[in-house]
């Protein structure tokens, strides 16, 4: 029978289970919620659905639904269920493990439809959950898959794992199929991509995406036409349909935190494009060697910074952090009378470090979501990527839009602080103007990118338009096939 709520068109939102595709389905969610008269439905596991829901205001529009999932039953530890407190060597065991909610997700779009009288009008699936687009045509729906990264690093992603280019070459250097012009060094390559061949598990679950995203309706990313056009022409080629660019899909911050009151207050004490920002993700970790050797790089180079720090590789991600991971006495004396350093030993305010006006650079990992955030506030990177497609977003960074340097590449770089000290100091010093300039061009791309989303009367940005457009699209499938379309979406 259905329900109440059955005149309301129906979307459907499920990501994978990992921080960096929870915020952008999320932020998609609210701006569907804002613009929209659908109803929206975030479909995913109890822990993450328990923990989004909590981050949200009590009369917020977005639906919650749960898929049961126990970690423990696929050699996982428990409450795993999310990549943040998965071991690195169980990653790929998880990557299996969110295949096994395809039963309890096909049981929910059989509910939807049943309480709804009418299937939903689209389902929107991360390209790591790319497998649902099989349950969608069981039940008639409109599937669009969702590239939580960017078109460049993803285009060069897919390519990559696609053929498997290096294989074929024992040159350091690699031109990337179907992408004319982008030339990779072997070091670029993860190492379970250099280590890959035809049968490995990667290349198969990889390819096996890369089919499930082609049989899709079409395909969200998280970026902006204009300035990331050339990665998007080529990811068009590549997957053969209909890509909307719909970014910056961030998350925003409603009310500040205690500690991000404190670090906000750190920051005005510093003058402006003086501080260095460090931070390497949700689930990037270093090499104790390399944690190491970072701060003293941090100390010698004497600028000012705010460090966001995990545990080293080799130690639970969840516990404390511990001062003997760090040179004996760099606490005390970067967070002694000098003020140089902040460390930040647990969730830090990213947006609001990036957006403060003493912020002049970010040592990243170059995960999109990082680098939205960053060029969004103006700010150039400093690169450090360390797997997936980060080397192929710090390409981009460098050589497409010219707004960041390489300090390391790799989770198995031997750095030393002399050099990391150098970077930083080249890079921050106005003496040598490298920052200056890139600045300025960060600050042109976060202008473009703050006006994609820009949402008025007369006045529609190229990710409102293109969000517009998937919108109709959907709603011409659904009156092709079983739902009347004459209803008002907006």
């Amino acid at each position: 029978m259905a329900s109440s709520s059955s005149h309301e068109h129906h979307i459907i939102l499920f990501p994978f289970m990992a921080q960096g595709h929870l915020n952008p389905f999320m932020a998609l969610a609210g701006l569907l919620a804002r613009w929209t008269r659908l109803k929206i439905t975030f479909v995913n596991s109890p822990l993450n659905t328990r923990k989004l829901k909590a981050a949200l205001p009590p009369d917020s529009a977005i639906h919650f639904a749960d898929l049961p999932f126990n970690s423990s039953d696929h050699g996982l530890p428990p409450n795993c269920e999310n990549t943040q407190s998965v071991p690195p060597h169980l990653m790929f065991r998880f990557f299996q493990a969110t295949e096994t909610l395809q039963p309890a997700f096909e049981g929910f779009l059989s509910q939807v439809c049943e309480q709804d009288g009418r299937p939903p009008l689209c389902v929107i699936s991360d390209e790591f959950m790319s497998w649902s687009v099989e349950s969608a045509r069981k039940f008639g729906v409109f599937h669009c898959v969702i590239n939580t990264g960017g078109a460049y690093g993803s285009a060069v992603f897919y390519s990559v794992w696609k053929h498997l280019p290096h294989k074929e070459t024992d040159s350091e250097t690699i031109a990337v199929p179907e992408f004319p012009g982008v030339i990779l060094h072997r070091t670029e390559l993860s190492r379970s991509c250099q280590e890959a061949d035809e049968s490995d598990p990667w290349t198969i679950l990889f390819r096996k995406h890369v089919k499930f995203i082609s049989q899709a309706d079409g395909m969200f990313v998280n970026t902006v036409e204009e300035i990331d056009d050339r990665g998007l022409d080529s990811l068009r080629k590549h997957v053969s349909r209909r890509i909307w660019a719909v970014g910056p899909l961030l998350r925003f911050s409603s009310s500040p935190s205690s500690s991000s009151t404190s670090i906000v207050e750190w920051l005005n004490k510093h003058s402006p494009n003086s501080v260095l920002y460090i931070s390497f993700g949700s689930q990037n970790s270093m090499r104790p060697s390399q944690m190491m050797e970072l701060a003293k790089g941090l100390e010698s180079s004497s600028k000012p910074f705010v460090w966001v720090l995990r545990p080293p590789i080799g130690f639970d991600v969840t516990e404390n952090f511990r001062t003997e991971w760090l040179p004996e006495g760099f606490e005390e004396r970067v967070t002694g009378e000098k003020e140089q350093g902040l460390l930040v030993k647990n969730w830090a305010p990213q947006m609001e470090i990036l957006a403060h006006e003493s912020t002049g650079a970010f040592l990243s990992h170059c995960g999109w979501n990082s680098i939205l955030e960053s060029l969004m506030a103006g700010v150039p990177i400093i690169g450090w990527p360390m797997d997936a497609e980060q080397p192929f977003n710090l390409k981009y960074l460098v050589e497409e839009l010219k707004v960041g340097v390489e300090m390391a590449r790799g989770p198995q770089a031997e750095i030393r602080a002399d050099k990391i000290a150098e970077t930083i100091k080249q890079f921050m010093d106005e003496e040598y103007g490298i920052g200056i300039e890139m600045r300025r061009k960060a600050k042109e791309f976060g202008e473009l990118i703050t006006a994609a989303t820009v949402n008025e009367e007369n006045c529609k940005g190229p990710s409102v338009r293109a969000l517009e457009d998937f919108l109709r699209t959907a709603s011409s499938h659904a009156a092709k096939s079983h739902i009347s379309s004459s209803e008002n979406l907006y």
